[in-house]
Formats: C-alpha cells, sequence, structure tokens
C-alpha cells in the first residue's frame, strides 16, 4: 500500500503489473464518466486483482479490460493502461457483456 497522498488506491493484478488509482483519476471518473460508479472502489479493487477474465484492447495492446462479476448478466469493468510492471486506471464502469477481444486472463 502506498502512502502517497495523491493515490487512493494500487493494486497487483494476475497479468503481472501494479495499478495505481489517483484520486484525481477516481474523482473525474465518479463526477464525468461513470458516477454509477461512485462508492465501488472496492469492487473496482476486486476486478483489479481477482477478475473473472481479462481482455486486451483492439486499439492498444497495453490497455486491458478487467472483468469481475457484478450479479448474474451484469460485470465490472476495470480499463487500466500497462507499462512494463505499472499501470494506472483509465476508467471503470458497469457492464452487461464481455466484450469481444483477445483473452489474456487466464490463459
Amino acid at each position: 500500500m502506498t502512502s502517497d497522498p495523491e493515490i487512493s488506491f494500487e493494486v497487483d493484478t494476475p497479468v503481472g503489473s501494479r495499478v495505481r488509482v489517483t484520486k484525481e483519476r477516481w474523482d473525474l471518473i465518479v463526477r464525468e464518466k461513470h458516477p454509477v460508479m461512485r462508492g465501488r472502489e472496492v469492487d473496482v479493487r476486486s476486478a483489479l486483482e481477482s477478475p473473472h477474465e481479462v481482455r486486451q484492447s483492439r486499439h492498444d495492446a497495453n490497455v486491458y479490460l478487467f472483468y469481475s462479476v457484478d450479479r448474474p448478466g451484469r460485470w465490472v469493468c476495470a480499463v487500466a493502461k500497462r507499462d512494463g510492471a505499472d499501470g494506472f486506471l483509465i476508467t471503470t464502469y458497469p457492464a452487461d457483456a464481455v466484450k469481444e477481444r483477445a483473452t489474456i486472463w487466464p490463459n
């Protein structure tokens, strides 16, 4: 865990990267992009740490979509960019399906 006051949380993922979430980024996501995710930090952490599966973006090979089951027919998707062993959260949102992309994990 970090002691940096600008970091909301950091987690290790099963694809070998550590994803950080800054307070500024989290605020942008829940204020402007996906307000429905407000208060769901635990769900996002879970999606990153213990996803059901991880898919690769079609547009950027270093962007991964981490899917965790929210409830039947619903998922939490956390989108993170990886740069070596480090990464950062781009966005997170509820999803009703896993996007058809290359499966990274489990493989």
